[in-house]
């Protein structure tokens, strides 16, 4: 009873992170208009925190695994809600940037210390199995920031950005909860040299694994960006119709990733598995330039969703399982690092074959990213390309 407590309120934190850009971007418009922003700029406050999160979530592992991951959680909560308020009362765009990339900054810290905490709660199969429940609690996230920042943001943009304050509560609950367990609270006596770190992130295959994170998270956002774009003019797709679409392929990421990545991935294999994820991907990106009915549109998001649910805590296990326990905080605060900085450049990456090739060149592109990435991954599943590192002490 006080594990399933400790991973909901886990899970409930990680959340957190969907939250710095899901429930601004509905209200943006507002924001160019009322504060007279650059409508070419503007688009920059909504995706700054991809920036900030894959710089600092790496170094704030770090520091969790050294001085307690507690001791990094809390801190981020407590500035993560200060911060976040503090962007209602920005009147002008510097301001109002620097508050995003310290909002980004303190997501780090979240990400990087709860998923260490998630990771140090269980071991093997039921890691993997906790894993795709994070991976689900962030895709039903993703719906429903969105929804709840444009319901709160109609009556004035400015009351968006009091939902950040959810930090406060949640850092005294945490605390709470978690205040019985000393080993986390004396973690920092026993740690790995940073060597020992280098020697892990260092490898081939952990290498290969932060890339591939990066290759999924560019996929997932092509869909995100792109995809409301291509339907408004292909079929011109509204708000709503665009929402649901969107909602769908959320729906299938969340459905498959709590309990049949990991059970996919036990059967034939972590790399086939995801392989066979990124192949789902590869085809329904594809295909979503050929298609104008509405129920096969839908049809394909949920395909997409659920190629990505099996994706991405397949690669967050595989990190988890060769990261000595010492280490785990700082090696999956990377891959959060990775996974954000493919977010970060997607709009950058695909928005130059936009220009030069159009829209539907865009989805043959990720489809192609997503495809090379499988490929590569049952190279790795069926020759010594890629050798996995020693098993870690436990």
């Amino acid at each position: 009873m006080i594990r399933d407590l400790k991973l909901l309120v886990l899970l409930l934190v990680g959340s957190l992170t969907t939250m710095v850009g899901g429930v601004v971007a509905p209200i943006l418009p507002e924001m160019v208009q009322q504060l007279r922003l650059d409508p070419g700029l503007a688009g920059i406050l909504v995706n700054m925190h991809c920036l900030t999160i894959a710089l600092f979530s790496p170094l704030l592992g770090i520091l969790a695994d050294r001085v307690g991951r507690l001791r990094v959680l809390i801190p981020s909560l407590l500035v993560y809600a200060l911060v976040g308020i503090a962007g209602a009362f920005m009147e002008s765009f510097w301001p109002l940037l620097m508050t995003r990339a310290l909002l980004g900054a303190a997501s780090g810290g979240i990400a990087a210390a709860s998923l260490g905490l998630l990771a140090s709660m269980y071991e093997g199969e039921a890691r993997s199995q906790a894993l795709g429940q994070a991976t689900s609690a962030l895709t039903i996230a993703g719906i429903l920031f969105p929804l709840l920042g444009g319901w709160v943001g109609a009556t004035h943009w400015q009351f968006t950005f009091y939902l950040y304050g959810l930090g406060l509560p949640l850092a005294f609950i945490t605390a709470s909860i978690f205040r019985k367990n000393r080993s986390l609270q004396t973690q920092a006596k026993t740690v790995e040299p940073p060597q020992k770190l280098r020697q892990v992130l260092g490898h081939p295959y952990v290498l290969w694994l932060l890339l591939t994170l990066s290759l999924a998270s560019i996929a997932m956002s092509c869909v995100v960006i792109y995809a409301p774009l291509y339907l408004k003019i292909k079929i011109g797709a509204g708000t709503m119709l665009n929402g649901v679409v969107l909602a769908s392929r959320a729906i299938g990421a969340a459905g498959v990733s709590a309990f049949g990545a990991s059970q996919l991935a036990k059967n034939i294999g972590v790399e086939r598995s995801t392989a066979i994820g990124f192949g789902l991907m590869a085809v329904t990106l594809g295909t979503i330039p050929l298609l104008s009915q509405i129920d096969l549109i839908i049809l394909t998001a949920v395909l997409f969703g659920v190629g990505f649910g099996i994706v991405v805590p397949n690669l967050y296990s595989a990190l988890a399982n060769v990261a000595p326990a010492k280490l785990r905080s700082s090696v999956l605060a990377a891959g959060t690092g990775a996974g954000f900085l493919g977010q970060f450049f997607c709009p950058i990456l695909l928005g130059i074959v936009l220009t030069h090739s159009g829209l539907e060149s865009v989805f043959y592109t990720a489809a192609s990213i997503s495809l090379m990435a499988g490929l590569l991954l049952i190279l790795v599943a069926t020759t010594t390309l890629l050798v996995k590192p020693s098993p870690p002490e436990v």
